[in-house]
C-alpha cells in the first residue's frame, strides 16, 4: 500500500471517480476504499476532486490531529462528464500516452483537451460516415 502522500495522482483520481459512480447511491459514501493506497491519500484526492467540483461533497473528521474519517457525495455532471471520457482502459491509455509523448501537464484541463479531441475525431468519422451512406452509419 503506498503511504499517504499529497501529491496529484491522476490514476488516482481515475480509480475514485470509477468506484463513487459504482458505489453511490442517495448518501454519502464513508471512507471510500481504493486499494493499494492508504486512507488519508484517497482522502486528500477526494478533497481535490471536490475543489475542482468533479464531485459534490467532501467531509473530514479529525482526532488527535489525524484523519478519523471522510465521506464523499456523488458525481456532479462535469465529473460525470469527465470520467466517460476517460472510463475506457485503453483511451484512458492513448490519452496519457499522447500527454506524455508532448510533454504535457498531466492535469485535469489538459486531459479534458485531449480526450475531448478523441471525442471528436470519433464523432467525426461516424458524422461522415452517415453523409457519406445516406443518413445510415457504417
Amino acid at each position: 500500500m503506498k503511504g499517504a502522500s499529497m501529491k496529484r495522482d491522476m490514476e488516482l483520481v481515475r480509480l475514485i471517480l470509477l468506484k463513487i459512480e459504482e458505489e453511490y447511491r442517495s448518501t454519502a459514501i464513508y471512507n471510500l476504499n481504493i486499494s493499494g493506497y492508504d486512507m488519508e491519500t484517497v482522502a486528500y484526492h477526494c478533497k481535490i476532486l471536490n475543489e475542482a467540483g468533479l464531485i459534490s461533497d467532501y467531509g473530514a473528521r479529525y482526532a488527535d490531529n489525524s484523519l478519523w474519517s471522510f465521506d464523499v457525495g456523488s458525481l456532479t455532471w462535469e465529473g460525470n462528464d469527465f470520467l466517460d471520457k476517460i472510463r475506457d482502459n485503453s483511451q484512458w491509455k492513448k490519452v496519457k500516452d499522447v500527454i506524455v509523448q508532448k510533454g504535457l501537464p498531466l492535469v485535469i484541463e489538459t486531459i479534458k483537451t485531449i480526450s475531448s479531441a478523441f471525442v471528436t475525431a470519433a464523432a467525426e468519422g461516424v458524422a461522415n460516415s452517415i453523409i457519406k451512406n445516406g443518413g445510415m452509419p457504417q
